[in-house]
């Protein structure tokens, strides 16, 4: 995420930021020109403001009520519902931070409205009467709001044995289900397989292997996670995940001067090089920042670690992403 400034007074400003507490300037977000604008008459806000706490403008002569994040939302609490709504802003902040970060690394996002068959779209769904199952299906993302819920998400973490559990974690996971019948053409699928295994095994089989038996011994030596282990789709998937934790984090780091100039999203890491370069900044970046938390008590920041055969799938995952952005 690149730092951000006030365009009247040169403020320091976040991401969401609506106000310069300096100057007073009305501000909100352009994705087009990726940043913090002064609200001058050429853009207003979008529709969801208030009910989303979303502060992404739209052009004054736009036809569309909704920006470019909300309008990929296709279900959502209703205005009326006070128990979910402060937790439906919550994953769509998360959202408009994926979907940012995409655009930065140039990654086509096709909705519904231009793919009615195929294209994104997030349903934001209550726990309520019936459980919500937070997964991805034919180009349709589905979050149980429940995790916006730190209690919630902390016990069903602990109970799953995983290091990291977050919003902004999940929507990163389930768009990579998504990318991958994006970026995955029949000439990829080749190494895919040869990475992953094969993608269209019977998943019902292997959820029910992993929850039964667990993890293989070793799981550390070829994935990134234990859960990648359960399915090569979810292998695909955790690996996605974490190639966009270190993009957006190096990006950060560049923009606060913790990291060289070259880390951010907006420099293309072409090829092999590209990508060595990148986890060549990252391991010492991550190591610092575990220590960091640990000098603070806080558990690791990124309890994870990289070996070789993961690392050769993110490679796999950073050239097909460099293709699909420079053509």
């Amino acid at each position: 995420m690149r730092d951000f400034s006030c365009p009247e007074c040169g403020q320091q400003l976040d991401f969401e930021n609506t106000l310069c507490l300096n100057c007073g300037s009305p501000l909100g977000f352009q994705l087009a020109a990726r940043a913090v604008v002064v609200l001058d008459g050429e853009f207003r806000h979008c529709a969801n403001q208030y009910v989303a706490q979303c502060n992404w403008l739209i052009p004054v002569d736009s036809p569309a009520a909704l920006c470019e994040s909300c309008a990929l939302t296709r279900t959502r609490p209703a205005d009326q519902d006070d128990k979910w709504l402060p937790a439906f802003a919550e994953a769509e902040a998360a959202k408009r931070r994926l979907l940012l970060e995409l655009t930065e690394l140039g990654l086509p996002l096709t909705g519904r409205a231009a793919d009615p068959e195929h294209g994104l779209a997030f349903d934001l769904l209550a726990s309520g009467a019936e459980p919500v199952v937070t997964g991805h299906h034919n180009g349709v993302i589905t979050l149980d709001l429940a995790e916006g819920d730190d209690v919630h998400r902390e016990q069903l973490r602990v109970e799953m044995a995983e290091p990291y559990r977050t919003l902004l974690g999940h929507f990163r996971h389930e768009i990579g289900h998504y990318y991958f019948t994006v970026l995955v053409d029949d000439e990829a699928l080749t190494r895919y397989r040869e990475l992953f295994g094969d993608p269209f095994a019977d998943y019902r089989e292997a959820l029910d292997r992993h929850y039964s038996e667990g993890a293989p011994p070793g799981w550390g030596d070829h994935y990134v996670s234990s859960y990648a282990t359960m399915h090569p789709a979810e292998d695909w998937a955790e690996t996605f995940a974490h190639y966009l934790h270190i993009r957006d984090t190096l990006d950060t780091a560049a923009a606060f001067g913790f990291a060289p100039a070259g880390a951010t999203l907006d420099r293309p890491q072409h090829g092999r090089a590209g990508f060595d370069r990148i986890i060549e900044l990252w391991l010492p970046l991550a190591w610092a920042l575990n220590m960091m938390n640990r000098s603070m008590g806080h558990p690791d920041l990124y309890p994870f670690v990289l070996a070789d055969p993961v690392l050769d799938k993110m490679r796999f995952i950073h050239e097909l992403c460099a293709t699909a952005a420079h053509g």
